[in-house]
């Protein structure tokens, strides 16, 4: 376990970022399936696969808002239990992780109850319609019952991929991915469940996912340990983790206001079938967005330790390593779906409409993530070095300054459903921009504090 450890300041750094994030991208592209697999099963649903596509869409901004509260937790308290770990303070460290434990099962409760008695009329301001609400009530319903198994999977596996144990944080998400492909097709269609038979098999993966991550975060074989006399809420411990964790819960809690954006926007400019088109772009932004979040994740842990261990020159060559890998992921993954977008939208729904209308949108809509890699890196990277307020306007930056507002007034101006595509490429570019000039002029200072 020591040998991991000090792997962080020692290894030769290409082949250390090599274990680190080719396990955490695994782990983020069978996470993607695990997200994409029940739309696409349901979009096949024989008389109904368009309509419960669309409702399962409306429920997709709950859903982020969840695991925006993991993240929270999760991406606060890692870099800090890191740099802890760096710094030898290991009972630093493990304050850190129970803190954050108690706080997320508290978390959890509070979201279950909250949601559970807001969902329906939540749901119809997120874009349903009276055709779609049946099938969003259905699916969030039973989704909000397992609301702790995906806090505790989601927000805990950070801790163990902090460490040095990417292989480790990979098998949380294999179990319950794997999980998931093989329940799906039997409840949605060996059951007739439809709708519930998703929801069903998504919460109980989750659950083993939960159990597996706690399980390892109990053992021997972690590193840094949950022990009993930590589990509390130590406001000492936990407002430093809260704190860093304001920036990428705004990443994803934001999404939930663009997803109720666009949702609403296509509603009201379009139907139900341009929604039923917006669930597969944002389902295919995750093929982009979650592994290049796994390659910035694989390198978070270098960069946070050796920053609390003041080794400057190894914090700057993993992040041009980060930057690079990055930037290729993104240029060649978002290029793809410009050039060939009906490859990609056929896995989804094999409805004309559909098809069409989301082909044409993510030759707009996706030109902006060429260069997204870019952003992300540099944000990644003021994470990890525990700069929160840097972190978290950036993350307001993208979506809240930019693309929101665009989303609201391009299609005012004549360019209807043209318009909510445009707000994407032309935020992106905006984004990129100004966070590279910031980390340009920031980076130095905060190199020095070491």
């Amino acid at each position: 376990m020591d040998g991991n450890k000090e792997k962080l300041g020692t290894m030769p750094l290409g082949r250390l970022m090599f274990q680190l994030a080719v396990p955490t991208v695994f782990a983020q592209i069978v996470n993607l399936l695990y997200n994409l697999v029940d739309r696409i099963y349901v979009g096949r649903i024989p008389g109904e696969g368009s309509m419960a596509l669309a409702g399962l869409g409306v429920t997709f901004p709950v859903i982020m808002l969840i695991s925006a509260f993991a993240a929270l937790v999760g991406q606060g308290g890692a870099p800090r239990a890191s740099i802890c770990m760096g710094q030898k303070d290991m009972e630093g460290a493990e304050r850190i992780l129970g803190s954050s434990t108690a706080f997320l099962i508290v978390l959890s409760l509070v979201l279950s109850v909250v949601f559970m008695a807001v969902k329906e009329p939540l749901l119809m301001m997120f874009g349903a319609s009276e055709t779609t609400i049946p099938y969003a009530n259905e699916y969030l319903g039973i989704y909000l019952l397992g609301t702790i198994a995906v806090q505790i999977a989601l927000g805990l596996n950070q801790f163990v991929t902090c460490q040095g144990f990417a292989r480790t944080g990979m098998m949380t998400v294999l179990i319950g991915a794997v999980l998931n492909i093989i329940l799906d097709p039997i409840l949605i269609f060996g059951f007739d469940m439809g709708v519930s038979g998703a929801a069903v098999a998504t919460v109980f993966s989750q659950a083993v996912s939960a159990l597996w991550v706690f399980w390892f975060l109990c053992s021997k074989k972690s590193i840094i340990r949950i022990r009993r006399k930590y589990l509390r809420l130590d406001k000492k411990a936990l407002g430093p983790v809260l704190l860093l964790g304001v920036s990428p819960f705004i990443m994803q809690a934001t999404e939930c206001l663009v997803q109720l954006t666009f949702n609403t926007g296509m509603q009201t400019y379009g139907n139900d079938y341009y929604v039923g088109a917006m669930t597969v772009i944002f389902s295919l932004s995750q093929m982009i967005f979650l592994p290049v979040q796994g390659i910035s994740q694989g390198a978070a842990p270098i960069i946070s330790y050796n920053f609390g261990a003041g080794n400057i020159k190894r914090v700057k060559d993993a992040f041009r390593l980060l930057l690079i890998c990055a930037l290729l992921f993104t240029l060649v993954s978002a290029g793809l779906f410009v050039l060939v977008p009906g490859v990609f939208v056929a896995l989804f729904s094999s409805d004309p409409q559909i098809q069409e209308i989301a082909s044409f949108g993510m030759r707009i809509y996706f030109a902006g993530f060429t260069i997204f890699g870019a952003q992300l890196a540099c944000q990644q990277t003021f994470l990890a070095l525990g700069e929160a307020k840097i972190s978290m306007f950036l993350a307001l930056l993208r979506k809240v300054i930019l693309l929101i507002p665009l989303a609201l007034v391009l299609p005012k101006l004549g360019l209807g459903t043209t318009g909510l595509f445009l707000a994407e490429p032309i935020s992106d570019v905006l984004a990129v921009a100004a966070t590279v000039t910031m980390f340009r002029l920031n980076i130095g200072r905060i190199l020095k504090r070491n």
